[in-house]
Order: structure tokens, then C-alpha cells, then sequence
């Protein structure tokens, strides 16, 4: 009988889909799961309810599966722990595999085998991003895994879902482990899961993370889940070109949408798939979240007669860290960073002994921004135990630096520890023959377990010269270790760097005199004879003892001659190599004649030309003056602008430096901010660097000179306080060179009209946060048409959509309205608008046409008469220990502590990723910005200028319909009613449901209001008008945060007299897992922004300075409002 390796030759195999999709539509009780306690735990079902499985595993068979999953992603003791299952894991693992097993065998026919692939998904702990677990730990728990599904009879193991590849790999080695045990062979897939981003979970994108694990013997590697099929398309191009095993697919049926259903049905996630059927891609396809047998169904008849990829690649020299390192003719040299080495560098090695760990990280950080493609780490130091410095060091930097790694050690178990550190595919330096092959025979396991590169240095047994000194013996040495590692580790030339070693010329003894030629001509001669082989050098070892003054240019020398001759790395301190071209041509003479040996007394002109000169340095001051203004602005530091403005000025007109140098700067800070690769803090450093350099430059202008690029007015519009939005984009026009008109918040459209025909702006800037300020934009566009205004206008908030401007507001108007969705994409509109007006009319009229053609159907209501949904259990009644309103005063350091990093750092100063893991692997973005919130908070708490204020109120209510009825007190009096809507589709849920009908007797609910705005907006004001947009920025949205803190701070009060979790993480708090929940209006389960008014009657926040605006909106803007029950079912959804 063929195996699937022969099978996969033939045709396209076909993957079964989501397991938990299918689970979840059989609507399952406790009793499927084996009780309440393990709900939620499909792999229990296993063994409680296995006809269920069967089931499942029937369906995709019958639909036209060739491979099936077992039941068993989240079955490591790992992840079972999180219901108390851990010890049973074997048994639910065995199990698993047992099930899939009879339904394959029951379909298998001799014509169309089944297999059954034995799911190992990633845990729910990552080795290298949270840091929560040991790679052994993990792999220990994957062992017993593999095992138990190897007992049950898999005929695949699958480790899927992966987002950090050392977890990968330590269920990889596991899996190897035991399968060596048991003397048994299976193939093994793996499957990566690549974010929208492009990038898993932990930072690697694919090529990187198939380059971790291609010297492993698989049957396939691909992705699934993340997202739907079209996200997939570069990455499946990729591993296509460069995969040594098959490739596979099991996408998403798209990314989720909110309610939690996916967007694809079967026939179109079958048609977004064939493209890369039809390009010859594949191996295997399949499904993952939200697919069912009909979507499989689907895939069968597409892949019908089609060839699979032919599964073929060539050979590579290629490491890897978050991304990538091809080690080819066009990449050389690579620079290996060599300041990481407490042999090398005093400065490390102080760090390192003082247990200064993370600023020694910061050592190789600064390799990496000066060049260095790979960071060599050496950690040997006697006095200290290498292994212990290891283990911490690496803990550290592999979360710093994105690039591969260089271990730098000869002993085996430092080498493991860092191995088990590391993401990608690094390079272990070194090896070589000094003791024989004994040495090299305990190394090479590591690499061939965990793959890497290695270093293979020119050294042998020979006791009178076992380091080789001429290019003959080098090459010798060279010859013997690829044979020997070859034929006994089966490891290929391209996976070998060999360091030809190059030795001081500093002695002048004559063996050593023509040591730095015969390097070269080794080099030479190992890329000739050895194919497929790398070479490396210690460059700065050449000018060791020498003048410090001559060593970088003797070292720059030497690398240019050693490249040209086919050096592939350099390890060398990046921060001083110089271009061979800027070097003097008395220099290079000098450096040549000694480095080539051509003349007796090389060695003496060289040092004597060196005697007493200062080594050279690099330094902003060596940019050309142009060069440096701009970086000023790009880095956004003020450090020596004031003294380079001066020098410009003797050379030019204020005004061309400024429209010069100053605007290039502004013009690549947009461009790397619209890449994702500069912050909002980043964006307002440079925004005040180019306001200082403006402001000097200005003192140097005449009246008539006008450094303005054009004029816009901006404004909040009526109703509404929000203006964070419009005060960002204040700041970016103004020190981009525009008037910028700010007529503040709450602006009604006469105001409006009036300041567009006083100032006759270019541009007009409308800004608003909530549903009804999106409308008042139409409203406010409907009145400018009617004054005969046709000024372009640019619309920018959280409620605002592309296809809501082309639809409602652009109507309105006869001129442009263009979506703005940040600052700098504002900028960029404006630039067009003033540049090229009518071909950026005609743009948008193109694109608004394209929206309005796709309209949707009219949004679907609730079935008739129904005011109850099926989902929601009554639940019990709580009372309170009274009816009064409380007025509490918070305390800012317990309320900053409440504030939600997420919220804070994340969608108001723009940092991209996890907040918490990103200081934990040391991000230098997320680090400053910490550091920066941190101080505005003390200098906030020094000054007194928040003021968390807050009141609640109990209230007795009960459910009527759709609607609540609140209580006066304990009297039968009604105090008021609300009425919410129910969801049209899904569960049809509604926010009445939440309470308890009025037979059941009186149920209890609150109302809340957090203000921390009092003086806020003057506040910030006062600081922008000093030119501190950073401060002002931060004041701003520690404020609308800190009201939210404060909010969590009163709800647990809250929650507290009812009875109810009195104690739970900061986690579960901002991720909103209490008992019950609160809304605000406004907001999707409750939309209705009017219905603020009834709240406000309740509860009076005026007498803690909370006031309504006439667009039902809170002033002042730091301000939150919410109503809160008490029902376990609580949950947030959308109507």
C-alpha cells in the first residue's frame, strides 16, 4: 500500500475543516462536555459524549475528506490544566485518535485511502512572547501528547495553529523524540498561523519560520486559521518557491466578522481558493474556523483533476530571525555584530558581570541600528558560569533584536540553552578538529535537532600548527570537514561557514607576514572547491596591537579584499566600518602594502603614520548640513538644531530651509507613520522639533516671506467635545507649513460659515467621535451647500466610514468631502486638494461611484412580537444595601493603575501590538513611550490636575417587553422607562432581557458617571501653545483613560454591594469577564445617544461636574456613563 508521501505526488489531498464549527451548531449540553465544569473543553467530549465526534468526523468524510483532524488540539496536559484535566490527558489524547481512526477505516476504500492526522495545537502559552513556560516544560507535555495519539493510531502528526515558533519546534523535537523511542516513522505536518500583519503572533513572518524548521524531515508545511484565503496569497507564493516538502492551506472561512460567524459560505471560500489550485501551490487544502462539510464539499470539486505542486526546491545557504537572511553573492558581506562578546568588549563584559542584563542588550541593539545583519554572543567569561549568563542573557535579547543570532560558545550545554532561546534558525560558532572529531560529535547533535548553520574553523590535531597558517592547509581542513560532516551528519555544504581565521600583522614575525594573503587566497579557493560553502572572518582580528587611530581603516581595507575574493560574513563592530571609496588613497596604500605583505618595512610607514592620531568617529556632525536638519525632524530631537539652523542660515534664506531640509524631514516622518514604523508620541516629537526650528528661522523673516503652505479651518462639530482627533491634526498641519484656524469644540455650522468666508481656508477640517456627530457632518454639509459654500472638506472620527461620507454627507454638498481616517492621511488629502484639485475630484468621484454601486439591503429588525430571547436564563435577584446616590472621590494612583494599557497605548498613542509583551521583550518604541506616561502621570499627581469624580445609583426596575422600567425608590411610582432594540439575526438578544420580569419580583439595577476632565482641554491648550504637543497629547488621553479607570474602580464598588466578584485580575476587568456588565449609550447594544438624557434625570452628575450637551453627549469629554446589571449572562453585542 502507497504512503501519503508517494500519494501526495499524484494529487491534491483534502483536508476536513473546523471541528469546533460543527460542534457548536449540534448545540451541546453540559452533559456532552462531562459536566458545567468542563464546558467549553471540546476534547472532553471525547470521552463524555464520543458519538458527537464520530459524528463530525463522518461528515467530512462523507464530503470528501482523504485527511482528518482527531479531536485533540487543545489536548496537552498544558491546556488542560485550565479545566482540571491534566492528568487526563492521555487517555482524552488516545481517545481522540481512537474515534478518528474507526470513522477513516470505515470510509477507506483500496481506491481512496483515509488517514488520520493527530492534532497538536500551540497550548495556551508561549515560550517566546509571554515567557509563561520552559521550552522543556512544553515539550515534555507535547511528548506525552504524541504519544497517546501514536497509541491510538494516527497515521499523522499535525502541530498546528502555530504562532511562536520555539513552541513549534518543541513540540517538533518531542514528536522526534518519541518516535525514535518507539522505533516507529510518521510523517509530520506543520501549519503556521500568519496574523493580518503578516507576521505570527510572536514576529516571525513564514519564510522565516519555515527556514526554523526545514531540516526537519516533514510532509508538508503551510498555514491555517488567522484569516480567510486572500490574506494567504503572498505567503503561499512564498512557501511555494521555496518549500523542500509539500504545501498546505486550511484557511478561515474569512476573518470573523463581530457577531462571531464567519463571511465566507462554502462555494465562495472554494473560489477564493482556486487561484492557488490553479497556480500549482498546493498539496493539500482544507478548512479551519467557521467551515463546514459543505465547504469541504466544495474544495473536492475544485481540486477534481488538478496536478499538485511538484515538491521540489533548491538548496539554500539561509538563517533566520523575525525575517529572512539569505547568505548569497548578493548580500555579502553580512555584518555579524561582534560588540555582544565579553571577549571583544570590556563594555559588555562589565555589563554582563554587574548582572546589567538589559542594557547589555541594548549593546547588540545598537549593532543592529548600525548595520549589523546577525548578532554573534559570546558569554565565555572564567570568573562567571557561562550557562547561567546564557540562559538570562537570551532570555532578553531575542525579544530586542529582530535579526538571526551567532551562539559564540564551544561548550554543548551553553549551546542547547541558547538553542532553546532562539525563534529562528541561528549559527552555532564554532566548531573544529583540535580534539579530533570527539568535540564536534557532541555539538552537531544540537544542530541537527534544533537547525543551524555552523561555523567550522581551519584548525586541526597538528600540535606544532593546528590553527592553519597557509591557504593550502586552510583549504585542506576545510576539504576534510565537509566530507566528515556530510557523510556523518548528513549535514550539506551550504550549512557550513568556514573560518579560514586570519591572525594579528601587528607581530612582524615573518610566519604571520603573509598570514592576512593567505586568508584571502583560502577564501578564494574554499568558494571554488567546496560548492555550496560559506566563508567567515574575524575582520578586526587583522589589526589587533595596532595604532587605534589606523585599526578602521586597516579593517575596512582588509574586508573590501576579502569580500572581493568571496567573503560571505563579517564579524566586525558595525558602528565603525567604513566605505572603502571615502577612504584616502595614502590610506588604502598603506593598509595594502602591510595587508599584502609588499614591502619589509609595511608594517613601521603604517604605524608610524598612525602614531598619536585620534581614532575616527562617526557622528551626526559628518552629515552634509542639509542632511543633519532633516534627521532632526525625522528623529525628533532638538539636540544641536539651534547651532545647525545658525550655519544654515550664512548659507541660505530662512525660507528655503525651511520649504528645504525642515519639509523632507516632515515629508519621510508621514511616510513612516502611514507604514506603521512611527508612533503618535514619534510623530509629535518631530512635530515639535520642526515647531522649534520653525519658530528660530522665523525670527529671520521678513514680513512679506510667508512660510505657509496653505490655510485650513478646523473645528468639532456642534454637540461635540471630543477633539483629541482635531488637536492631533492641528499639530501635524501647523508644522507642516499650513495656517492652521482652530475654532475648537461644540462649533455650530453659522460659526462655521461665517470664519470659511472671513478666512477663505483651503481646506476645511470637521471632527466628531459618536453616531451623531457623523450626522451633523451631513447636517453641517447640507448648510454650507445652501450658503453657496464649495470649499473642500475633510471628515475625520471613530463613527465615520468611507462609505457613510460618499453616501450621506457628499450628497449634500456641490463641492469635495474626502474621509480622512488619521492625521496624516489628512495631510496627504489636503497636499492633493491644493496640488492637483481636479484630479483629485475626479478620483473620488470614481471611487464614492464604486461605494454607492455596492450598497447593502436595508438593515434587517427583529422578528415581530418577540420580546424575549431563548439564550437568556432568569437569574437569581440581588438586592443592595440601599437606594441612595454615593459620591465618590477616586484615588489617582489606584485609578492609573485601572487604566487599560490596551486602550491607552494602543488606539490613543498609536502603539501596534500587545502592550505587556512588548515591554517584556524590551520594544524600544513601547519602553519610551512607558517611560513618557509615566512621567506626565507623576508630574499630573505633583500638580493636582485630575480630578476623578464619580457618583452611582441604585435603582429597583424590572423588564417590560423590549424596554425597563426604573423605579422611584421602593414606591410602585415609575421614575422612567427605556426601551432598547433587539438584535434582528443571531441569539436576538436585547438589553431588557437583562432584568427580571415583574412577576418574578423586583430586580435591582445601577446607573454610574466618572469624570476625570475637569480643566483638562485648557489645560492641554496652554501646553500646545508652548509648543509641548507630546505633554498635551498625553494630558489628554491620560484623562479620557483615567475616567475609564475610574469607571472600573466604581463598578467594582458596585458589583462589591452586590455580592458579586469582589475580586478579579486587571485582565479580566479590562477584557469585561465579571459578573454582568455595564452599557453605555451610544454604543452598539444601545445606540440610542438620546437616552443619556433619562440617566442624567436619574442621577444628577451636574453636582459632580458633568454636564449634557445638546447632542446628548458628556462635557467635559473625560467623562463616562453606563448602566449596569447584574445578570451572569450578561455579554456585549450588537443590534
Amino acid at each position: 500500500m502507497p504512503g501519503i508521501k508517494e500519494l501526495l505526488k499524484k494529487r491534491i489531498f483534502l483536508l476536513d475543516g473546523g471541528m469546533g464549527t460543527v460542534l457548536q451548531s449540534l448545540n451541546l449540553s453540559a452533559k456532552d462536555f462531562g459536566g458545567e465544569q468542563y464546558e467549553g473543553c471540546n476534547e472532553a467530549i471525547n470521552l463524555s459524549a464520543p458519538d458527537k465526534i464520530l459524528h463530525v468526523h463522518e461528515a467530512y468524510l462523507e464530503a470528501g475528506a482523504d485527511i482528518i483532524e482527531t479531536n485533540s488540539f487543545a489536548g496537552s496536559s498544558v491546556t488542560l490544566s485550565e479545566y482540571g484535566l491534566q492528568e487526563r490527558d492521555t487517555e482524552i489524547n488516545r481517545k481522540a485518535a481512537e474515534l478518528a481512526k474507526a470513522a477513516a477505516q470505515k470510509f477507506s476504500t483500496p481506491d481512496k485511502l483515509r488517514f488520520v492526522a493527530g492534532a497538536i495545537g500551540p497550548t495556551n502559552k508561549t515560550i517566546s512572547v509571554s515567557k509563561n513556560v520552559t521550552f522543556d516544560e512544553l515539550k515534555g507535555s507535547y511528548k506525552r501528547q504524541a504519544q497517546a495519539l501514536i497509541e491510538g493510531g494516527v497515521d499523522i502528526l499535525l502541530v498546528e495553529t502555530c504562532f511562536d515558533t520555539l513552541n513549534a519546534k518543541a513540540a517538533l523535537l518531542a514528536i522526534r523524540s518519541i518516535l525514535a523511542e518507539r522505533k516507529k516513522k510518521l510523517p509530520i505536518m506543520i501549519s503556521f498561523t500568519i496574523e493580518q500583519n503578516g507576521r505570527m503572533l510572536a514576529g516571525q513572518d513564514i519564510e522565516a519560520a519555515y527556514v526554523s524548521v526545514e531540516h526537519l524531515d516533514l510532509l508538508s508545511v503551510g498555514m491555517n486559521c488567522a484569516t480567510g484565503p486572500d490574506l494567504m496569497t503572498d505567503q503561499l507564493r512564498t512557501l511555494s518557491g521555496i518549500c523542500r516538502t509539500g504545501v498546505h492551506c486550511y484557511p478561515n472561512a474569512g476573518i470573523p466578522l463581530e457577531d462571531g460567524t464567519f463571511p465566507l459560505g462554502p462555494e465562495d471560500f472554494a473560489r477564493r481558493l482556486q487561484p492557488f489550485v490553479d497556480s500549482g501551490w498546493l498539496n493539500i487544502v482544507g478548512g479551519c474556523c467557521g467551515t463546514t462539510p459543505e465547504h469541504i464539499r466544495e474544495l473536492a470539486k475544485i481540486i477534481a483533476g488538478k496536478k499538485p505542486r511538484n515538491i521540489a526546491a533548491p538548496l539554500r545557504s539561509v538563517v533566520s530571525g523575525m525575517d529572512a537572511l539569505a547568505i548569497d553573492d548578493d548580500n555579502r558581506p553580512i555584518i555579524v555584530g561582534e560588540r555582544t562578546n565579553v571577549i571583544g568588549s570590556r563594555k559588555f563584559k562589565e555589563l554582563i558581570a554587574g548582572g546589567e542584563y538589559d542594557i547589555a542588550c541594548e549593546v547588540g541593539v545598537a549593532q543592529v541600528k548600525k548595520g549589523a545583519h546577525v548578532i554573534d554572543v559570546c558569554l565565555a567569561n572564567p570568573d562567571r558560569s557561562e550557562l547561567a549568563d546564557t540562559e538570562r542573557f537570551f532570555h532578553l535579547i531575542t525579544s530586542k533584536v529582530r535579526v538571526p543570532f551567532m551562539v559564540d560558545s564551544t561548550d554543548p550545554m551553553v549551546i542547547e540553552a541558547a538553542l532553546k532561546k532562539i525563534q529562528g534558525k541561528c549559527i552555532i560558532n564554532s566548531i573544529n578538529f583540535e580534539d579530533g572529531e570527539e568535540r564536534i560529535d557532541k555539538v552537531m547533535p544540537l544542530v541537527r535537532e534544533f537547525g543551524a548553520a555552523v561555523v567550522f574553523g581551519t584548525i586541526d590535531e597538528d600540535r606544532k600548527e593546528a590553527m592553519a597558517l597557509t591557504a593550502k592547509k586552510k583549504v585542506a581542513i576545510a576539504k576534510r570537514a565537509a566530507s566528515y560532516l556530510k557523510e556523518k551528519w548528513g549535514h550539506e555544504s551550504y550549512d557550513i561557514i568556514f573560518d579560514p581565521l586570519v591572525f594579528p600583522i601587528s607581530t612582524g614575525e615573518a610566519q604571520y607576514r603573509d598570514s592576512a594573503r593567505e586568508t584571502i587566497e583560502a577564501i578564494r579557493r574554499i568558494k571554488q572547491e567546496i560548492p555550496g560553502a560559506k566563508t567567515i572572518l574575524g575582520v578586526s582580528n587583522v589589526s589587533f596591537g595596532l595604532p587605534a587611530s589606523g585599526r578602521e581603516v586597516l579593517n575596512s581595507v582588509y574586508l573590501y579584499h576579502a569580500t572581493k575574493a568571496g567573503l560571505d560574513l563579517a564579524i566586525v563592530n558595525a558602528e565603525k566600518v567604513m566605505r572603502y571609496p571615502s577612504i584616502p588613497d595614502e590610506e588604502k596604500a598603506l593598509s595594502e602594502g602591510l595587508l599584502l605583505n609588499k614591502s619589509p618595512d609595511a608594517l613601521d610607514r603604517f604605524v608610524e603614520h598612525y602614531r598619536g592620531k585620534k581614532a575616527v568617529t562617526k557622528h551626526m556632525a559628518k552629515l552634509p548640513l542639509d542632511d543633519r536638519l532633516k534627521t532632526y525632524i525625522i528623529e525628533g530631537t532638538k539636540d544641536g538644531l539651534k547651532e545647525d539652523l545658525d550655519e544654515a542660515l550664512k548659507l541660505r534664506k530662512p525660507l528655503d530651509i525651511i520649504n528645504g531640509p525642515l519639509m523632507d524631514g516632515m515629508e519621510v516622518v508621514g511616510k513612516l507613520f502611514n507604514e506603521n514604523k512611527l508612533i503618535v508620541s514619534e510623530v509629535l516629537q518631530s512635530a515639535e522639533a520642526m515647531k522649534a526650528a520653525v519658530a528660530q528661522l522665523e525670527q529671520h523673516m521678513d514680513k512679506s516671506m510667508s512660510a505657509k503652505q496653505g490655510k485650513v479651518i478646523i473645528a468639532t462639530v456642534k454637540g461635540d467635545v471630543h477633539d483629541i482627533g482635531k488637536n492631533l491634526f492641528a499639530i501635524i498641519m501647523a508644522n507642516n507649513g499650513f495656517e492652521v484656524i482652530d475654532l475648537g469644540i461644540k462649533v455650530i455650522p453659522e460659526v462655521l460659515i461665517e470664519a470659511i468666508k472671513e478666512h477663505k481656508p483651503d481646506a476645511v477640517g470637521l471632527s466628531g467621535l459618536l453616531v451623531k456627530s457623523a450626522q451633523m457632518m451631513a447636517d453641517t454639509a447640507k448648510d454650507f451647500a445652501a450658503a453657496g459654500i464649495t470649499v473642500p472638506v475633510l471628515v475625520g472620527g471613530a463613527a465615520l466610514t468611507e462609505r457613510f461620507v460618499a453616501t450621506k454627507i457628499q450628497p449634500e454638498y456641490r463641492g469635495m468631502v474626502a474621509y480622512s481616517r488619521d492625521a496624516m492621511k489628512g495631510l496627504g488629502l489636503t497636499r492633493r486638494i491644493i496640488m492637483d484639485a481636479s484630479g483629485f475630484r475626479k478620483d473620488l468621484e470614481e471611487r464614492y461611484a464604486t461605494i454607492e454601486a455596492g450598497q447593502v439591503a436595508e438593515k434587517k429588525v427583529a422578528p415581530s412580537g418577540l420580546t424575549h430571547s431563548d439564550h437568556i436564563r432568569d437569574a437569581p435577584i440581588l438586592t443592595v444595601p440601599d437606594l441612595a446616590p454615593h459620591i465618590v472621590d477616586g484615588d489617582l494612583r489606584e485609578v492609573f493603575s485601572y487604566v487599560n494599557p490596551a486602550m491607552l497605548f494602543g488606539a490613543h498613542l498609536g502603539l501596534r501590538g500587545n502592550f505587556a509583551r512588548l515591554i517584556e521583550r524590551g520594544d524600544e518604541k513601547a519602553v519610551k513611550l512607558k517611560s513618557q506616561v509615566e512621567e506626565i502621570q507623576e508630574y499630573v499627581i505633583k500638580e493636582k490636575l485630575i480630578t476623578p469624580k464619580g457618583i452611582f445609583q441604585f435603582f429597583e426596575c424590572n423588564k417590560d417587553g423590549n424596554g425597563i422600567i426604573i423605579y422611584k425608590g421602593k414606591s410602585d411610582g415609575v421614575a422612567e422607562r427605556i426601551h432598547f432594540e433587539r438584535q434582528a439575526e443571531g441569539k436576538h438578544l436585547c438589553v431588557a432581557d437583562f432584568a427580571a420580569m415583574k412577576e418574578r419580583g423586583r430586580d435591582t439595577m445601577g446607573v454610574f458617571f466618572t469624570t476625570c476632565g475637569s480643566g483638562i482641554v485648557e489645560r492641554a491648550r496652554a501646553l500646545r501653545e508652548k509648543g509641548e504637543y507630546l505633554k498635551s497629547h498625553l494630558l489628554q488621553v491620560l484623562a479620557i483613560e483615567s475616567a475609564e479607570g475610574f469607571a472600573e474602580v466604581v463598578h467594582r464598588k458596585m458589583r462589591q454591594m452586590w455580592g458579586i466578584d469582589t475580586d478579579i485580575p486587571r485582565q479580566d476587568i479590562w477584557r469585561a469577564r465579571y459578573h454582568g456588565i455595564r452599557l453605555s449609550f451610544g454604543y452598539p447594544a444601545c445606540r440610542n445617544l438620546e437616552d443619556q438624557a433619562i440617566i442624567f434625570r436619574l442621577v444628577k452628575p451636574e453636582q459632580i461636574g458633568i454636564y449634557l450637551t445638546e447632542n446628548f453627549m458628556m462635557d467635559p469629554e473625560a467623562s463616562v456613563s453606563a448602566i449596569v446589571f447584574h445578570h451572569p449572562q450578561g455579554e456585549y453585542f450588537s443590534v
